[in-house]
């Protein structure tokens, strides 16, 4: 009688861990079949309609890049991939709170060109908010574009909150016509580490300019977590290939973005008494791979004294590591009269804002 109760209990035990692993396998099967890159060179059709028909030369512009964090990052959230411990925003009311707040504060600056990242428009991390319609709807005198950045099957990690399936991307808003966009894949990872590593891209919008030419402005969010510097490399020579070849063409070029390395190259030092070895991810920005007639913007109106981006392993405040990762580099034909990060606190995003008022010379 014992031998067949225990009979009884190894063969339950073995179909349980049998279902466990059919179970994970078809999990694995359906993340590995339902990745798909998306096609690079993509055109994106602009929607809205722009306040003007086209930029002129020598004349003062606003612009903005700003990663808005898809509308989770309060100053107490914490997220599980920075060693923090969530992976959804708090609920779906803090994520329309963020991207009202973001609002608010696009709307302050009355930017004319504004590059958004990490906006997400059906994602289980945000509750299925569509922050792209919410920030249309905010600008109606401004053209818009947007490319998708993620889109990830149901991602079953970390187990007690899934961060689950996202869509998410760059958005590029415009009070001047935009003529087109295209979103140009960048080079990723080809090992597993790509399941969670957004499918990065950068985005390149095109706005007339009065004098025949265009100023032609990408949009960039490169990678950051688990990329080796060779991957780096590869994603800043795709960029800065195609910014010189419009350079060379005659265009007026501006890169703003979130570009995930120390903008500065010493930010990190500048910004923290002490920099521990697991907040090395942000390595130096690579300046020797900057083409001919581009510069990095970095007069810094009220000098280095506002990051533009916290490490979310904990909540915001005297002890957060801070570092600036977003910025602007634009050609030579581009002036620069004004650049500052906006020191928003990281009230609504883990980033901060990056303001450039610059003018495009004429012949």
């Amino acid at each position: 009688m014992k031998k067949t109760l225990w009979k009884k209990i190894g063969i339950t035990l073995m179909c349980v861990v049998l279902g466990v692993v059919l179970i994970v396998a078809g999990y694995l099967s359906y993340v590995l079949i339902s990745y798909n890159r998306i096609e690079d060179n993509q055109p994106v059709q602009p929607e809205g309609t722009a306040a003007a028909e086209f930029l002129q030369p020598d004349t003062e512009y606003t612009a903005i890049t700003y990663n808005i964090g898809f509308g989770a990052y309060t100053p107490d959230f914490t997220f599980f991939m920075d060693g923090g411990t969530q992976s959804w925003a708090a609920s779906k009311e803090s994520v329309i709170d963020c991207i009202h707040g973001d609002i608010a504060l696009l709307k302050q600056y009355q930017s004319d060109i504004s590059l958004i990242q990490e906006v997400d428009f059906d994602a289980t991390r945000s509750y299925h908010v569509d922050e792209a319609t919410m920030l249309r709807e905010a600008f109606p005198d401004s053209a818009s574009t947007l490319a998708v950045n993620y889109h990830s099957p149901f991602l079953f990690y970390p187990l007690l909150q899934p961060h689950g399936a996202s869509n998410a991307g760059l958005m590029t808003f415009s009070k001047a016509r935009i003529n087109s966009a295209v979103r140009r894949s960048l080079p990723i990872s080809e090992s597993l580490s790509k399941l969670v590593d957004l499918d990065r891209c950068y985005f390149v919008n095109r706005i007339p300019v009065e004098n025949g030419k265009e100023l032609v402005v990408f949009n960039a969010h490169l990678s950051a977590y688990g990329t080796d510097g060779d991957l780096q490399a590869q994603q800043m020579q795709k960029l800065f290939g195609d910014m010189q070849q419009e350079y060379e063409k005659g265009n007026y070029v501006i890169c703003g973005g979130d570009f995930n390395h120390d903008f500065l190259g010493n930010s990190k030092e500048l910004f923290n008494a002490e920099v521990p070895e697991q907040y090395t991810w942000a390595a130096p920005f690579p300046d020797h791979l900057i083409p001919a007639g581009f510069r990095k913007i970095t007069n810094y109106q009220s000098g280095v004294t506002i990051p533009s981006c916290r490490n979310c392993d904990k909540p915001y405040g005297p002890d957060c590591f801070t570092l600036i990762v977003d910025g602007f580099i634009a050609s030579d034909n581009v002036e620069s009269t004004f650049m500052d990060v906006i020191d928003n606190q990281f009230l609504f995003s883990d980033h901060n804002p990056v303001e450039l008022k610059f003018k495009l010379l004429s012949d």
